[in-house]
């Protein structure tokens, strides 16, 4: 079975290439993913796999293997793109103005569009069902992943088990990494106002100073991380944009305060989220002014769970050997597959992407994120033999 895998996912890899290609030069922003989303379905169409439409531009496909068998594993796909320009001068380069591919879900699409090919040329010889999960809106508020459950991807027939993959450009291409338990953050997004009474800056005696409350704010709530937090639990509270918008000589009215909260326990997350509003309330009270501190509620933390993820690092040793196998840290960073994680029995493992001499260790979420395509050959084949090793073929 693994020799056959190998050989599918090396026929078709310049294929998936072309696919990465495609859904790279012609991205979409989250919940737009139409074209896509047609992209997809043409693709399974050709290789008679069945699919369903789900979260309006979702696509979740089904390969029923011959061998009777009640076993059922998911494999998730983000299709979405980010608000980005890309710097990258390449022949593939984003059509779409001020829209990229800066995340690696062109990378994840067209992999998992690979794996079903080879699933799709073996289902005559496999047991058990495969979900195969094309997923919107992984990088935007509330997360394509949470709307799919509510619509029943996780139902009819439902998932012993659901697997990720994610590029990482700091693991060399060739490699992947996994860690059990707890992996990734939650997150929150927080949007603060800051009220006072503007005035002239030479006359700070008659006016109420939003910009001084602010400062002391940002200061403080680093307290909320350093002094209320169990120093055992990771957590961080970032903020990344203030607009004043006043001027040399104005104090403005007003000042807005926009941050992230992230950590890896729901419980102080909670705590935390009550310590914030108090203290930035409590401070502009003190100053003579008022606070509006809203928190829209993010992803939650993601958790692999213990058995599946070391099955799946076991079945990667075998895959691509163990020297290509690494250990993973916990990641700070956030992910919407968390809530599938949340509810059923989950794995998200790392896909290197990196090579230093093909300039490709620009890290996600940057103009000249891109990778070393090389690894279009790990990805396939290693998630149809996580998926199908883990149906207990």
């Amino acid at each position: 079975m693994k020799q056959k895998i190998q050989e599918l996912a090396s026929k078709i890899y310049d294929d998936v290439v072309g696919y990465r290609h495609h859904i790279h030069a012609n991205p979409e922003l989250s919940f737009k993913e139409f074209q896509t989303s047609l992209f997809i379905k043409e693709k399974l169409t050709a290789w008679g796999i069945e699919f369903v439409d789900m979260a309006n531009t979702g696509v979740v496909g089904l390969i029923k293997g011959a061998i009777p068998s009640d076993q059922v594993i998911a494999l998730r796909a983000d299709m979405d793109a980010l608000p980005i320009h890309e710097a990258n001068d390449k022949p593939y380069k984003s059509k779409n103005n001020g829209v990229m591919h800066a995340c690696g879900h062109d990378v994840h699409s067209s992999s998992l569009l690979g794996t079903a090919y080879i699933l799709s040329q073996l289902k005559e010889e496999f047991a058990g069902t495969i979900k195969l999960v094309f997923q919107p809106a992984e990088e935007l508020l509330p997360g394509g992943a949470s709307i799919m459950i509510k619509e029943g991807v996780l139902e009819n027939p439902k998932p012993n088990a659901i697997v990720g993959q994610h590029v990482m450009p700091m693991i060399e291409t060739g490699k992947v990494g996994f860690r059990s338990g707890i992996y990734m953050a939650s997150t929150d997004e927080l949007y603060v106002t800051v009220t006072g009474k503007g005035g002239h800056g030479a006359q700070p005696h008659q006016n109420i100073d939003p910009v001084l409350i602010t400062a002391h704010i940002i200061v403080a709530l680093q307290q909320i991380v350093s002094r209320n937090a169990d120093p055992r639990l990771p957590s961080v509270l970032s903020f990344g944009k203030v607009n004043a918008n006043g001027a040399t000589n104005i104090i403005p009215n007003e000042v807005k305060l926009e941050g992230t909260f992230r950590t890896l326990n729901e419980e102080w997350r909670n705590e935390a989220h009550k310590l914030m509003k108090k203290m930035a309330g409590g401070i502009a009270e003190s100053m003579g002014g008022s606070c509006d501190f809203d928190i829209h509620r993010g992803y939650p933390f993601l958790i692999n769970e213990e058995k599946l993820t070391a099955n799946a690092r076991t079945f990667a040793q075998d895959y691509l050997g163990a020297e290509n196998v690494i250990d993973l840290d916990i990641w700070m960073a956030a992910e919407d597959f968390a809530y599938y994680s949340q509810v059923t029995d989950a794995c998200f493992y790392r896909l290197g992407t990196g090579n230093a001499a093909k300039g490709t260790t620009y890290s996600v979420h940057t103009p000249n994120f891109d990778i070393d395509e090389d690894a279009l050959r790990t990805s396939t084949g290693l998630m149809a033999y996580i998926a199908l090793k883990q149906l207990g073929n």
